[in-house]
């Protein structure tokens, strides 16, 4: 059972701490226990009925109305709104609650659903990848716990896997693309995706993983040389990204790399120049072809 502050709720939820107690006040939409010192402490039910009344809050439902709502009734008209796919943003919300709730058949029917009206590509950029950022910004702050995380990787990851093996007869491209993550970044999703892509344009592709040292990356490309590399830097990595990009710049200096993730939308320097920033599906897909 999670605990939770009220500064949790306010970067889970996105409702500021404010509001949250007006609300706590006047309506009994959370209900916290508190410590010895009288500091608020939530509980996962806290925390879900406040996603959820947040949600049908942002969508047009007055605050006054849906506070008296059981926890049942939320959730009916949540699954009602989730159906108009147009509506990223709550399909984001019902993906953290369906986190929360470790609930697999929620997080499968909002996939689901996504992904019959927009496509698989689509669902991943417009739907997956924002709330994997911000899945990623709560596991930073410690505001989400590793078995709620590793619960939504695997089901994410198991409909790439899906998607990937339906590509593998694809190679219509005599090129190769190595796919890998750097020594200690482990979040696989996007690596998972871009592959699929690379594969779906027809190439060759070696998918390595994640936690891949700078010495086996050398080791498999004179085995199987790489026309391109692919990696994601998700978490801060323990060297610079400066040292990191420029290791691997001067060991294949004539072999484009191309790179992703949170820490490369931050990053600030000059990139070396065979270090190329993927920075959205449709790039990678027009850079393929061009290759």
């Amino acid at each position: 059972m999670g605990v939770y502050s009220i500064k949790d709720l306010e970067r889970i939820s996105g409702v500021k701490a404010h509001t949250i107690r007006i609300w706590e006040r006047r309506y009994n939409i959370v209900e916290p226990a508190r410590t010895k010192t009288n500091i608020r402490k939530y509980s996962d039910r806290d925390l879900k009925r406040l996603l959820n009344v947040s949600i049908l809050n942002n969508n047009g439902y007055k605050i006054s109305h849906i506070a008296y709502l059981s926890d049942e009734d939320l959730g009916k008209r949540l699954a009602y709104l989730c159906l108009d796919t147009k509506k990223v943003d709550i399909q984001v919300e019902s993906l953290m609650v369906a986190m929360l709730e470790l609930d697999e058949v929620k997080f499968n029917s909002v996939l689901n659903q996504s992904i019959i009206k927009r496509g698989f590509e689509k669902t991943v950029e417009e739907v997956l990848f924002p709330f994997l950022d911000r899945v990623g910004i709560l596991w930073q702050a410690g505001s989400v716990n590793p078995a709620q995380e590793h619960f939504m990787s695997n089901l994410i990851r198991q409909k790439l896997i899906v998607a990937i093996d339906n590509q593998m007869e694809n190679q219509k491209v005599d090129k190769r693309i190595t796919f890998f993550l750097d020594e200690g970044e482990l979040h696989e999703i996007g690596l998972l995706f871009y592959s699929f892509l690379a594969r779906k344009e027809g190439y060759k592709v070696i998918y390595l993983g994640s936690n891949v040292p700078f010495e086996d990356i050398k080791g498999i490309d004179q085995v199987r040389k790489a026309d391109a590399f692919f990696t994601c830097f998700v978490s801060p990595p323990e060297n610079s990204l400066d040292k990191i990009l420029k290791a691997y710049s001067e060991e294949f200096p004539n072999t484009p790399i191309f790179i992703n993730g949170m820490q490369v939308k931050e990053y600030e320097g000059d990139l070396p120049d065979n270090v190329m920033h993927i920075s959205s599906a449709e790039v990678f897909v027009e850079v393929l072809r061009k290759m």
